[in-house]
């Protein structure tokens, strides 16, 4: 379905009923990579309403000319958040980039999140003031990659950014990441690469006092985890988790720790909401 905002079409998708998750993917993917991680922990928990969007330039929400960079990208998902969610709280989760525009949301209305979740998500949109590991593989089925195109090898990044690479990596990737890769807008996403950053600073001028989850990989060589403690104070309520084998596809290499830490994270957020 679409959300028509004027001057864009958002496309979503929205499931279920209950308490609202706003679900952002990854910079280039779609709102499948969310999806692919999320819904099978929701098929054990009722009563939420999972909403996963599409980026301007990603899947089916095309990139407009207006927007030149993560400001805009900023404006349009809040226009949106308002536009299905009108004046009502929510709960907030992102992957990568998606994690960034989450922090940037809970920078401009954290009033109305509940509760917030991140995957391997840089904590600076700068590549050259991260504090990254070297890339490694500690799992590794030759004879799988030997069987792989070079074309879907480097177009996935299964060889330079997977940690694990064996078949279930492999297959979720292709389920989950190779759509997104596929659809995306590559001119309008370079336009957007040239203003990354946000222009304005994510430090919170009062700590965010509700539950939240961050989820970092020891072996991510994209966006690292030590740049994460810069942020500690900021998140009183916060699980700062760094898990070993595990880089950028976190929720694929460690799949049963990634259920656990969400569900607690959800059943956090709970308690405080039965509190009020």
């Amino acid at each position: 379905m679409f959300c028509d905002l004027g001057d864009i079409q958002v496309h979503y998708e929205r499931f279920g009923k209950g308490k609202p998750v706003v679900m952002i993917h990854g910079f280039t993917l779609d709102y499948r990579l969310m999806e692919g991680c999320m819904e099978p922990i929701f098929a054990d928990r009722q009563g939420y309403e999972r909403i996963y969007l599409d980026l301007p330039g990603m899947g089916r929400t095309k990139g407009e000319d207006w927007i030149k960079g993560t400001d805009d990208m900023l404006e349009v998902v809040l226009r949106f958040i308002e536009a299905i969610l009108p004046g009502q709280s929510f709960l907030l989760a992102g992957e990568s980039y998606g994690g960034y525009l989450a922090r940037g949301i809970v920078a401009k209305i954290g009033e109305r999140v509940n509760g917030l979740l991140t995957i391997c998500s840089p904590i600076y949109a700068e590549r050259e003031k991260r504090i990254l590991p070297e890339h490694t593989v500690l799992k590794r089925d030759d004879e799988l990659i030997a069987s792989l195109s070079e074309d879907e090898a480097e177009a996935l990044g299964f060889s330079s950014i997977a940690v694990v690479q064996d078949h279930y990596t492999l297959e979720r990737m292709r389920k989950e990441i190779s759509p997104g890769i596929m659809m995306a807008d590559s001119a309008f996403l370079e336009r957007i690469e040239q203003n990354y950053p946000f222009s304005f600073p994510l430090t919170l001028t009062e700590p965010f006092g509700k539950p939240a989850l961050f989820f970092t990989g020891r072996q991510d060589a994209v966006v690292g985890y030590k740049d994460h403690w810069d942020i500690l104070d900021q998140f009183p309520r916060a699980s700062f988790a760094i898990l070993d084998r595990a880089g950028h596809n976190l929720q694929i290499e460690q799949p049963a720790v990634f259920h656990a830490l969400v569900d607690d994270w959800l059943s956090r957020a709970e308690e405080v909401e039965n509190e009020r």
